[in-house]
């Protein structure tokens, strides 16, 4: 297979991570919620959170860029149960929580003030980006029980599960020495495509979706980073070829798609087998470097790649890698290590 490592890794940096001063502008409105909320709540008598946690792909790092701006910075609030009581001692209700985080968050220079939703209250801005903040409430001391104020139930759920499991995995999978961890990048890239088409985004599953399912078939390749990411998306489909039910990475019995035949998984599964063709010519003894280009172009629906092409890129390939693996049994083991720590 033709190698395009290094110009994957630039797309990825130039083109899929966030860069560092938009995750800083996330973290200080991220900041200025929560400093906004604590104000709000003090100043209408009512309880205080005990603590904030990120969570979702801001805290794990898969965030994307994307054209709409149409980012979800999720942020955590968390109560003493204790604490969120109405005015007749009773414990306060799902939605009675929702609306009275929401309420402390107004704010006249919101244009849309925060509205308490089914599963958080959201905070929209102008720009296109939302901050979701998740109310829950925590009881007990030993045996910690969290409870997300879920439509009109408390219903068991501690987002900071999903965050230990993709850190852990990161870790697990990704090669020695690997800095950020090469499973957590190929996790943006895979997301990236999945919003790579406009038409796509109601479409296609959620980002922990695509998450769970690269971590169930990633094999690092330290030496060749694009052919894990081509066998991680292969395998994808394969995988949901088999089944399209995608379970929960931590809530046991809980699944992220919606029966054994959800709209969202066929459609990926559809994408990625329609989209994967374009990258057969990577396998071909005379691929050169612009016929590979111009396959990731089509197959990410970029035109970067192409703006990659020089004048002498017509050629050949000096060192075409061989051929993809398609046995898993067969595909060249890579030492784990210590990988997977925030760079």
């Amino acid at each position: 297979m033709y190698d395009c490592s290094a110009e994957i890794r630039k797309y990825h940096d130039d083109k899929v991570t966030l860069p560092t001063p938009e995750r800083t502008n996330m973290r200080n409105r991220r900041d200025a919620n929560r400093d906004r909320l604590k104000a709000g709540l003090k100043s209408a008598g009512k309880p205080q959170p005990y603590a904030f946690h990120s969570q979702g792909s801001y805290r794990m790092r898969t965030m994307i860029q994307v054209d709409d701006l149409d980012y979800d910075i999720d942020d955590g609030v968390y109560f003493y149960k204790d604490s969120l009581k109405d005015s007749a001692g009773a414990d306060m209700s799902p939605q009675d929580a929702r609306k009275m985080v929401a309420d402390a968050l107004q704010d006249d220079r919101f244009n849309d003030q925060p509205e308490a939703c089914e599963n958080c209250v959201r905070i929209c801005y102008e720009a296109g980006y939302h901050v979701d903040m998740p109310v829950y409430r925590v009881s007990g001391d030993d045996d910690e029980v969290v409870e997300l104020a879920s439509g009109s139930q408390w219903r068991k759920a501690d987002a900071r599960g999903v965050t230990d499991w993709f850190e852990s995995e990161n870790e697990r999978l990704s090669p020695q020495d690997d800095g950020e961890g090469q499973f957590r990048r190929t996790v943006r890239v895979a997301k990236k495509f999945t919003r790579s088409r406009a038409d796509w985004k109601k479409k296609v599953p959620s980002g922990l979706a695509m998450t769970k399912l690269a971590s169930e078939v990633f094999l690092a390749d330290k030496d060749r980073k694009v052919r894990a990411l081509r066998q991680t998306m292969t395998d994808v489909r394969d995988r949901l070829n088999r089944d399209l039910v995608i379970k929960h990475p931590v809530v046991e019995g809980e699944t992220i798609t919606k029966g054994s035949a959800d709209p969202k998984a066929i459609f990926l599964r559809d994408k990625l087998t329609e989209n994967l063709k374009h990258l057969d010519i990577l396998d071909r003894h005379d691929c050169t470097r612009a016929d590979a280009l111009k396959a990731w172009g089509k197959f990410f629906d970029d035109d970067w790649f192409e703006d990659q092409i020089g004048d002498d890129d017509g050629g050949k390939a000096a060192a075409a890698a061989p051929g993809i693996l398609t046995s898993r049994e067969t595909y060249p083991v890579v030492e784990k290590g210590t990988g997977g720590r925030y760079a």
